[in-house]
Parts: structure tokens; C-alpha cells; sequence
């Protein structure tokens, strides 16, 4: 079951990669943004990746379970979950597009 999951992985990921927005591209409003790491990034971690990304007992090394965590992996978590990149997470409980609209934003300001 392991490796179907993985291959799955791999090919949802090849897909992606042939066409994603980068963090760079996605400016923070002018006006800045309300959402906060305690009004938005915790749960957003929570609910969508820490089940992966939760450290030693995760399918991945890298672990996005506090806020300078996630800033030092800011720009790959866009890649791959922000806006219309859709490759993580993997599965059916996917985030909605504007759930995805507001990690986008958040981490382009810096996650703060």
C-alpha cells in the first residue's frame, strides 16, 4: 500500500512540475495581510500537512510544525500547495482553492 502511495506521489508531482506559480509571482497585497500564523497558518499546517510533515513520525524529513519552520520552507510549500499549485497534498482531503488563495497570500508576506 506504501509503495502505491508513493507512486502516486511521484506521478501527481511529475505532472505539477511541468507547470507551477512561484512564490515570486505572487506579491503580498499592498495593503498587506490579516492573516496571521495563530489566525491561519496553524491550522492550515495542521489540517493539510503535519500528518506529513510532522517530523520523525511523518512519510517526510522535513517537518512544517512551527512558524520558522514553515518560513524556511516557505517557498517550496508554495510550490506545492499555494494558489493553483495543487501537488500536496496528496489524496482526497485536499484544501480548497480559496483556502489554497489564502496560504498563497500568507506566505507571500512573509507568514507572519
Amino acid at each position: 500500500m506504501k509503495k502505491l502511495f508513493f507512486i502516486a506521489i511521484v506521478m501527481v508531482a511529475a505532472v505539477a512540475a511541468c507547470s507551477w506559480q512561484e512564490m515570486s509571482t505572487f506579491p503580498c497585497p499592498d495593503a498587506g495581510t490579516t492573516l496571521t500564523y495563530d489566525n491561519f497558518g496553524k491550522d492550515f499546517m495542521t489540517t493539510y500537512c503535519v500528518r506529513c510533515h510532522g517530523g520523525p513520525n511523518g512519510y517526510s524529513s522535513r517537518a512544517f510544525t512551527d512558524v520558522d519552520l514553515v518560513r524556511a520552507n516557505a517557498a517550496d510549500i508554495f510550490r506545492n500547495a499555494a494558489a493553483d499549485n495543487v501537488t500536496m497534498p496528496p489524496g482526497p482531503d485536499d484544501p480548497p482553492k480559496d483556502q489554497r488563495y489564502k496560504l498563497a497570500e500568507w506566505l507571500a508576506c512573509g507568514a507572519p
